[in-house]
């Protein structure tokens, strides 16, 4: 799945060796930088740096990568990740469910089956659309979750039970 995880975009004229090399290393700190600010609690990032300047950096570094990366780069998705967490901060629901759709099929491929980490994406999503006013598309994505987690967690445990019980309240 490597390959899968680090996709190139398919171009005419593919990048170099040395331009994919480079786009990695560029990728690598801008992650680092963003584990950085998130060691530091995240306020001291926010009090030196504006919400909207976290997620311009992350769009900015989106594009920059998106010439060499496909969007289901694990680089991608990592910075794409960011950018949901940045929406969901300043509650921007439409910005991070649009990162968010963006995020659940390389997951769901990159993972395995019964990941939490897609269990907790499809989570988010259900709420984001809940949120939204979209019951229906909130409603398939919170079953999605609760499927992968009765097998991870067990049907009965108490996080399932929550999120049953947000699916009736609604």
């Amino acid at each position: 799945q490597d390959k899968e995880k680090l996709e190139i975009c398919k171009l005419n004229d593919p990048p170099s060796a040395e331009t994919v090399k480079d786009m990695i290393k560029y990728a690598r700190n801008v992650i680092e930088e963003f584990r950085r600010a998130k060691q530091y609690k995240y306020i001291l990032c926010l009090i030196l740096t504006p919400v909207v300047e976290l997620l311009e950096i992350c769009e900015l570094s989106l594009d920059k990568m998106g010439a060499v990366f496909e969007d289901s780069n694990v680089y991608m998705l990592h910075m794409m990740y960011q950018a949901m967490g940045v929406c969901l901060y300043v509650q921007d629901w439409e910005g991070a469910l649009c990162y968010g759709q963006k995020i659940i099929r390389p997951y769901s491929k990159h993972y395995p089956s019964y990941s939490l980490n897609v269990a907790s994406m499809w989570l988010k999503l259900g709420r984001l659309y809940m949120a939204l006013k979209n019951r229906m598309a909130g409603v398939k994505a919170l079953k999605r979750a609760i499927a992968i987690m009765e097998v991870a967690h067990g049907k009965d445990h108490p996080y399932i039970s929550e999120i049953k019980k947000e699916l009736e309240d609604r």
